[in-house]
């Protein structure tokens, strides 16, 4: 009898061990399990509301492709039917196809660390300046250097350039932050990027994106803390380049016969030839409050030259009227809005600088775009940001967006 209770206790010691290590297995299964889970979850998570990216803004951006899309189709179709052997969806296929790209990407890069753009800011810009002088050497399109051609492919060099102004001034005032207010760290280290660059663009010539490279560089200095009276000197530095561009050299000849014709476009004495930007304001005029129609423009018919790139807002206003054209603008201004907030609330300040920088150059686009367009400035050929054709152009502000979608993932904010 003792050894049959001695042999049933054993037997219960040893249920409860198998038991205890049964536990124990399931317990590494489990938080295998877990695992597993949390990253589905987190892969899943930028959809999901008040979680991963920046539900929002990127809804936003969605919203301008798609109505870029649209838009610039019905813009582009006369041109490319009377122009290119008929084919009326010449352009749209070929922006279609950067599009998908470009919103391949923007994901893509939302879901990289933007800290690796500061460890790469220089080589970015060293590969900036290497395309700034391949493009001068160049076959001449149009009578510029602005593209760099491989095959049947090309690109244009400036757009690098505006990316690699922002990432490299993030990543040295990011580094100098405490010292901007001194000549050595807050003024001589930018000089050294932003005069090359100049003078590089104005060989091109590009003075469209030579203003947008300046108003970018003055506002992240500023934005960084340095001394107003450093914006004195270099301003006075880049008035003499243009003062001498001007008077000892023939680079900026066009520029100003393009200020001339600013001053009158309709007048048949302006010394330049201003059909361009005439057509566009008739365009403007006809639109009326509510617009002729989506695809019902007239001047898009071969009156205004090449529709679907710097002009394409004078023919959304023809289309969508008034209404329209504000609907749009406040699409930007809303985009801006969140780029901004999300850049401000960024875990650092690299990342607020570079999501600043990137929010304030699609804004700078779209004003000095609107400008052009209404004649409010001269005519510089800025393109309309996500409206205006060009697969560079595209392809480089979707990837933008989402270096800013990926400082929504870190930032101290709701993302719904």
């Amino acid at each position: 009898m003792r050894a049959k209770r001695i042999r049933s206790g054993y037997s219960h010691l040893n249920e409860n061990y198998e038991r205890k290590n049964e536990k124990r297995d399931e317990k590494p299964k489990k938080k295998k399990l877990k695992k597993t889970k949390n990253r589905f979850l987190s892969k899943i998570k930028m959809i999901s509301l008040k979680s991963g990216t920046d539900l929002p803004f990127l809804f936003l951006v969605l919203t301008i492709v798609v109505i870029g899309l649209i838009m610039m189709f019905s813009a582009s179709y006369p041109n490319a039917y009377y122009l290119h052997k008929e084919d009326s969806f010449y352009f749209i296929k070929n922006q279609l196809i950067f599009a998908i790209i470009g919103i391949i990407a923007m994901f893509s890069i939302s879901y990289i660390d933007y800290n690796i753009f500061h460890k790469w800011a220089v080589p970015i810009s060293g590969i900036s300046f290497f395309l700034l002088v391949v493009v001068l050497l160049m076959p001449p399109i149009n009578g510029v250097h602005r593209w760099v051609q491989l095959g049947s492919f090309s690109f244009q060099a400036s757009e690098i350039t505006k990316f690699a102004i922002v990432v490299s001034f993030a990543h040295f005032i990011n580094l100098n932050f405490n010292r901007m207010g001194t000549f050595k760290y807050g003024i001589l280290p930018y000089i050294i990027i932003l005069a090359p660059t100049v003078v590089l663009l104005a060989l091109e010539p590009h003075i469209s994106c030579t203003v947008i490279v300046v108003l970018l560089a003055a506002g992240m200095l500023f934005i960084g803390g340095v001394k107003l009276k450093w914006f004195g000197m270099v301003l006075g530095a880049i008035a003499s380049a243009l003062i001498y561009l001007v008077v000892f050299t023939d680079k900026l000849t066009y520029a100003n016969n393009r200020i001339s014709g600013w001053l009158d476009p309709f007048s048949p004495g302006a010394g330049v030839d201003t059909w361009q930007t005439r057509q566009g304001l008739y365009a403007i005029g006809s639109g009326g409050l509510w617009g002729l129609g989506l695809g019902n423009s007239r001047q898009k018919h071969l009156y205004i030259p090449e529709p679907q790139n710097d002009f394409i807002f004078s023919v959304v206003c023809e289309e969508l009227g008034f209404i329209g054209a504000v609907v749009i603008l406040l699409l930007f201004a809303f985009l801006i809005w969140r780029g901004m907030i999300i850049s401000m609330k960024a875990k650092d300040k690299f990342g607020s600088l570079l999501g600043i920088g990137l929010t304030a150059q699609v804004g700078l686009q779209v004003i000095l775009n609107i400008a052009v367009v209404t004649n409010t400035i001269p005519n510089t050929g800025i393109s309309l940001p996500f409206f205006s054709y060009g697969g560079t152009s595209l392809l480089m502000l979707l990837a933008q967006m989402g270096i800013i979608l990926s400082i929504s993932r870190t930032s101290n904010m709701e993302k719904s």
